[in-house]
């Protein structure tokens, strides 16, 4: 799948090359502007391994693995396993998450919850994460994973209100379902625009949650 975009000989050097760092079972999963993305096996554990596009300047990776390392205690994102440099192109392995993105996963009430908790952690972290209104980087599954912080920078976060306004308040295929389940009323969403702003002002939870935990 990545044959217009790396040399054959120069991807079988860098299977081996993970091999050689204990990563098997290595196979194409996707690709995006700036990466070749892979799924891999290390022992029993299922990871996302991310390789520089060879046609790309841009080398984030490295500085994601950081955010990354910052983040691991807070269970944000899933944890880093290797980083590094193959060829001038830089990589990052790091465990795979569980589950779908918010674009097609049924989010239950407990979801919802946790995503406050956590895009509120990286609002409270001073993090960015950039990418979150598409609903791509949003992962549901048991549990809650943003992904991808290639992007993600060190500025005035907005994490939180982007996330509940791509859920509920915009007008996007994401928040028409959710919206849908829930059975939303325009009430629910004046009091939930009315509880982000106090929420930008004062970085208080307390309104959002008893608003989720009533639907």
């Amino acid at each position: 799948m990545f044959d217009h975009l790396i040399s054959k000989a120069q991807l079988e050097r860098f299977y081996s090359h993970m091999e050689r760092l204990g990563v098997d079972e290595i196979r194409g999963y996707a690709k995006g502007t700036t990466s070749l993305i892979f799924r891999g096996l290390m022992g029993e554990k299922e990871v996302i391994i991310k390789l520089q596009r060879p046609d790309s300047p841009r080398q984030n990776f490295l500085r994601e693995a950081n955010i990354i390392r910052v983040l691991e205690p807070f269970r944000v994102t899933p944890p880093l396993i290797d980083c590094g440099t193959f060829e001038n192109l830089q990589f990052l392995v790091r465990e795979f998450a569980p589950g779908e993105m918010v674009l097609y996963a049924d989010v239950n009430k407990k979801h919802l919850i946790e995503i406050v908790e956590k895009t509120a952690m990286l609002d409270r972290l001073g993090l960015d994460h950039g990418q979150i209104q598409g609903g791509k980087h949003l992962i549901i599954g048991d549990g809650v994973y943003l992904i991808d912080f290639e992007k993600a920078n060190w500025r005035k976060p907005k994490n939180l209100t982007s996330a509940l306004a791509m859920l509920f308040i915009n007008d996007n295929y994401i928040s028409r379902r959710v919206r849908k389940k829930f059975g939303i009323e325009p009430g629910f969403l004046h009091d939930l625009k009315n509880e982000l702003r106090g929420y930008k002002r004062t970085g208080r939870l307390s309104g959002i949650l008893g608003l989720l935990s009533c639907l």
